[in-house]
């Protein structure tokens, strides 16, 4: 196995365009477990630790430009306040040291429908910025999941950034598991509210084989929010409202059985997720509290 480590940006997509085949690492979180159980054996690994440009963040545009090198830990301490959701997720990743190491970035190439960084990026309406010497494109977070532990980007390219709106109003996380901590999903979900926009966005984890949005539950919620006057009021959300929302959560799922939990399991756990999150959400948002 060949151990490859560019310097700067420019030299790792030229490695990358000259070794697809690189198997790119950051914090080592996801690929060093995989190496050492030998379920994976890449011809070469692209180390990118010493990529400055990866490892910072700046509010631009009007988005939170977030390298894909920076470390869950970093966004908790820096980046609770415009990245709620996110950081609420970073906090449930494994223990202090996997925090210090991992990456958003990692998580993203990963794919796994597990990880915990996908449904805020989701919900939120993150953008991923990807790149290759023949350029740099966006793809949406949506559209960035193409199958279990796989994604849309082409061979020579790397991820860059992670494009994600500022909170704009209330977001939530929640993920259960076999225990409370340094613990793989059965399940998890986010919801952000978005008064300015009147909109709600979502996503799931660990119920598909790829992170995915509950757009039905989306529209219906912002639908009686905007119908019964609530953005105006913060008037308590009727309990059906609350329940019908959960339930279409649960609808978008398509969880398999597994060693972890059944599917029905899944479908109700998301279902009480979305219920709780959503309630945790709203009680902030009449409280005034922008952020959640």
């Amino acid at each position: 196995m060949d151990f490859l480590q560019p310097t700067s940006w420019a030299d790792a997509l030229a490695v990358k365009a000259e070794r697809p085949e690189a198997l790119p690492i950051a914090g080592g979180t996801d690929v060093m477990v995989e190496l050492n159980f030998d379920t994976r054996r890449p011809a070469a690994l692209l180390d990118l630790t010493r990529i400055g440009e990866l490892g910072g963040w700046a509010a631009e545009g009007g988005v939170v430009r977030l390298g894909a090198g920076v470390s869950y830990t970093r966004l908790i301490d820096e980046l609770a306040g415009p990245l709620p959701g996110l950081a609420l997720a970073a906090r449930t990743v494994g223990s202090p040291q996997i925090r210090n190491r991992g990456t958003v970035g990692g998580n993203l190439g990963a794919a796994s429908p597990a990880g915990d960084c996908h449904p805020p990026l989701l919900a939120a309406g993150a953008v991923i910025e990807v790149a290759s010497v023949r350029g740099t494109r966006t793809i949406p977070a949506a559209a960035f999941y193409t199958g279990v532990k796989r994604n849309a980007l082409a061979p020579d390219e790397l991820i860059a950034a992670i494009l994600i709106p500022p909170a704009a109003g209330p977001q939530q996380f929640s993920k259960i598991g076999t225990r409370n901590a340094m613990v793989i999903a059965v399940a998890s979900f986010c919801v952000a509210l978005d008064p300015p926009r009147r909109a709600v966005g979502t996503g799931l984890g660990s119920a598909a084989p790829t992170p995915r949005r509950a757009e039905a539950a989306e529209a219906f919620l912002a639908g009686v929010l905007d119908e019964a006057g609530l953005w105006e009021s913060r008037a308590a959300l009727p309990e059906g409202v609350i329940r019908e929302f959960g339930a279409r959560v649960a609808s978008a799922a398509d969880p398999v059985d597994d060693v972890r939990g059944t599917a029905a399991y899944r479908r109700h756990g998301l279902a009480v997720m979305a219920r709780r999150t959503l309630t945790w959400a709203w009680n902030s948002y009449q409280a005034g509290d922008p952020e959640g």
